[in-house]
C-alpha cells in the first residue's frame, strides 16, 4: 500500500460552526416551546418553520467545508458538492471572496474559507509594525531576527490573515499536483437534495398555513 504524497486536509470556518450551533439552539428552543405550549395553528406554524429553518442553518453554517487531497479538491458548499481534479483548476483567486477558477472559466466560491477584511487589515497593521520595529532595531548582524521578521533573507515571510494563508496552502498544492497524471479527470457537481428537499417542504407547508390563515 503506497503512502499518499499529500495528506488530506480539511478546512472549515470556526466562526460559522459556532454561529450555527448557537442558531440551532435558539431555533430549536423557540420551535419546541411553540410546539409544546402553542394553541390553534401555532404548533403547525412552528413545525413548518423548523422544517424550513433547520436545514438552511445547517447548510450555511455547519455544512460548508473544503477537502484538499492528493488528486483533487472537493468543495462542499451549502447546496452543492463540487469535485475538482487539480489538473482542471486554473487558479485560486482571493478578492472579496475566495474562489476556484477552472480551465473552462467556471468559478466556484469557497464558502468554508470566507474572506475577512478585518483580519486582513489587522495583519497589515501587524506587518507594518513589525517592519517598523525591524528597521528601528537594525544592526550589522546579518540574519538576525527583529520584531518577528528575519531582516536579511525574509525567511519568515509577511504576516497574513488566516484565510489568506489557507489559500496560499491550496495554491502550493495546485502547483505540486496540477500536472500529476492521477490528478486529471472530470469535474463533477452534485446538488445537495438532502438539504434542499426538507427546506422546500417547510417553505411550502408554511406558505399553505399562512394562506389559509
Amino acid at each position: 500500500m503506497t503512502t499518499p504524497l499529500v495528506k488530506d486536509r480539511i478546512y472549515r470556518s470556526p466562526q460559522a460552526l459556532i454561529g450555527g450551533v448557537l442558531l440551532l439552539a435558539i431555533v430549536g428552543w423557540l420551535g419546541v416551546d411553540a410546539l409544546l405550549r402553542g394553541h390553534g395553528r401555532t404548533p403547525w406554524l412552528a413545525l413548518a418553520a423548523l422544517i424550513l429553518l433547520v436545514p438552511l442553518v445547517v447548510a450555511f453554517t455547519l455544512r460548508p467545508a473544503v477537502f484538499a487531497g492528493e488528486d483533487r479538491l472537493r468543495v462542499r458548499n451549502p447546496f452543492r458538492v463540487i469535485t475538482l481534479p487539480w489538473g482542471e483548476i486554473a487558479a485560486l483567486r482571493s478578492g472579496y471572496s475566495n474562489e476556484v477558477i477552472v480551465e473552462s472559466g467556471a468559478k466556484y466560491q469557497l464558502w468554508a474559507i470566507p474572506v475577512s477584511l478585518r483580519s486582513r487589515k489587522k495583519a497589515a497593521r501587524r506587518q507594518t509594525k513589525a517592519e517598523s520595529d525591524a528597521r528601528g532595531g537594525r544592526t550589522a548582524s546579518a540574519g538576525r531576527v527583529f520584531g518577528g521578521l528575519r531582516e536579511s533573507d525574509g525567511a519568515s515571510g509577511p504576516l497574513r490573515a488566516e484565510t489568506d494563508k489557507i489559500m496560499d496552502e491550496l495554491r502550493q498544492l495546485l502547483e505540486q499536483r496540477g500536472k500529476a497524471e492521477s490528478a486529471q479527470g472530470e469535474i463533477t457537481v452534485r446538488w445537495a437534495y438532502e438539504v434542499m428537499a426538507p427546506a422546500v417542504a417547510g417553505a411550502v407547508l408554511l406558505a399553505i398555513l399562512l394562506a389559509v390563515g
